[in-house]
């Protein structure tokens, strides 16, 4: 499991910058990162978009349903277009503890966005809601330790 504060290190260490999307998460990404030591130095910021009017109007979220792939990659590259950062992470999801927009509890998608490239992951989260939140975070943080070791280029 990546911490946030392996992710601050190696973004400190490495000249690169973060911000993140949330839904599912619901800020506790960002409440993680800005926690890390000298998070001032690499930490663009946050949005917490958990409507879907928010998603659309502030991220560039198209009119597809919010715990998709295309929805997890559009926050992503929206909050990174935002903030000018070199990598952002992006989280959506049904946390629980019942199905939600056809999708089933523990449903989490995760996205990542670089200035050269960007990709997702959908993971199955067991347990109740708290459970999936906190896997989904240590899923995004994951992601965002890989996101800052391939190529940032495009400044």
């Amino acid at each position: 499991m990546t911490s946030a504060s392996e992710v601050g290190d190696f973004a400190e260490r490495h000249g690169v910058t973060l911000a993140c999307a949330e839904s599912l998460t619901g800020g506790n990404l960002a409440a993680a990162l800005s926690a890390a030591p000298d998070s001032a130095q690499w930490f663009r910021g946050g949005v917490v978009a958990y409507s879907v009017l928010v998603k659309q109007q502030v991220l560039g979220v198209p009119e597809v349903p919010v715990v998709s792939e295309t929805a997890a990659l559009a926050m992503a590259e929206g909050v990174r277009k935002l903030t000018d950062a070199d990598v952002a992470v992006a989280t959506t999801g049904v946390g629980g503890p019942g199905p939600d927009d056809g999708e089933p509890a523990g449903s989490v998608w995760c996205a990542v966005a670089t200035r050269a490239e960007s990709w997702a992951v959908h993971r199955d989260f067991d347990g109740d809601p708290e459970a999936v939140l906190s896997q989904s975070v240590d899923c995004a943080l994951a992601l965002l330790h890989e996101g800052q070791a391939r190529p940032v280029s495009g400044r």
